[in-house]
This record gives structure tokens, C-alpha cells and sequence, in this order.
């Protein structure tokens, strides 16, 4: 995968990331160490340092840091020029903010959560752009967040999605295999 792409999935996973003006870092926490440490090997393709820890020591959540300068730049999904970059985006959105079941028994659904409704509308494009379809984007509970919103991946689209897409993630890459059986 060459670098343009790489940095393309940490934009798309950036989504779920923040950043630290005054130290010029960026972050991303997340539960499952995994993932993190598999983030670190990508910056360190990039040629990017990064330094990942618990935070707290009875907290059950990690922290990877990096002051990566390409993250300093915002960048629209619209901005990626290949079909790989495109791609990449979407698999590093899908991994910091896509959901699937994680028990084989519940009814199967790939889904977009995010409280950025123009976010979610620039990504329901770039996923037709790359032969997805998607339902429409909605609020699941106005009166518990009104400003939450979901985006669920079409069924008839679902094999498309793991084909081309797919995840990187840890947990998710087998919950999409298995169910795909791929």
C-alpha cells in the first residue's frame, strides 16, 4: 500500500481522533490496543514517530499519540484523487466509527454513526462513488440525541463493502470476514 493511501485511512479514522493544538499532536483512544498498535506500524511506514499508552491505570483505554504532520491538514473525502485513496478513507472511517453486531446470531448491518451530519453526507458520496449504496442518513432517537446520526450500508451492497472495503480493524475484519464468509 503506498503512502498516499495510508494516509487516506488515517484521515478516514481521524473522524474518531483528536488533536492538541498547543503540543501539535494528534490522538486516538480506543478500548482495543490492537488497533492502536496497528495504527503505530502504519506511521511508522510514514516515517512518522508515535508513542501509545494506557491512560490511567485502571482505566480500560488507550492512547496513541503523534505529532504526524499530514493530520495537521484537514482533508474532504472529496480531495482523494485515486480509487485506493477513496477506498482507504472509507476503511479508516468504517474502523473508528463503523459498526457491525458483534455476535454471529444478531441480525447483520454495517452502519456509520457520526454527530457531523456533513461528514456523514460526504462519505454516503464517496462510498456511490466507489459502488456502495447506502440508505439514507437518519437520527435514530431525536429526543435522546438530536444531533446523532446513522448511516447503514445497504444489503444488497454488504458483499461490495467486505470485497472492496472491508476493515483493518482487529475485531472487525473477522466479524466481516465470518459473515461474508470470505
Amino acid at each position: 500500500m503506498d503512502s498516499q493511501s495510508i494516509q487516506a485511512y488515517f484521515h478516514g479514522a481521524f473522524h474518531d481522533g483528536t488533536s492538541n493544538r498547543l503540543h501539535n499532536t494528534f490522538r486516538f483512544c480506543q478500548k482495543e490496543r490492537e488497533w492502536l498498535e496497528m495504527l503505530r506500524n502504519l506511521l511508522e511506514r510514514l516515517g512518522s514517530r508515535s508513542w501509545l499508552y494506557q491512560e490511567g491505570s485502571t482505566r480500560n483505554l488507550y492512547v496513541l499519540e503523534t505529532s504526524a504532520r499530514f493530520l495537521a491538514e484537514y482533508k474532504s473525502p472529496k480531495s482523494f484523487q485515486t480509487q485506493a485513496e477513496k477506498i482507504s478513507y472509507i476503511r479508516g472511517y468504517f474502523d473508528a466509527e463503523g459498526g457491525i453486531p458483534s455476535q454471529n446470531s444478531s441480525r447483520f448491518y454495517i452502519q456509520f454513526t457520526q454527530k457531523n451530519l456533513p461528514e456523514l453526507l460526504e462519505l454516503k458520496e464517496i462510498l456511490s462513488e466507489v459502488g456502495i449504496e447506502s440508505g439514507r442518513i437518519h437520527n435514530p432517537s431525536v429526543r435522546v440525541d438530536p444531533h446523532y446520526f446513522r448511516l447503514f450500508i445497504a444489503s444488497r451492497s454488504y458483499e461490495n463493502f467486505v470485497k472492496v472495503v472491508n476493515s483493518w480493524h482487529p475485531r472487525k475484519k473477522p466479524l466481516l470476514d465470518s459473515r461474508m464468509k470470505i
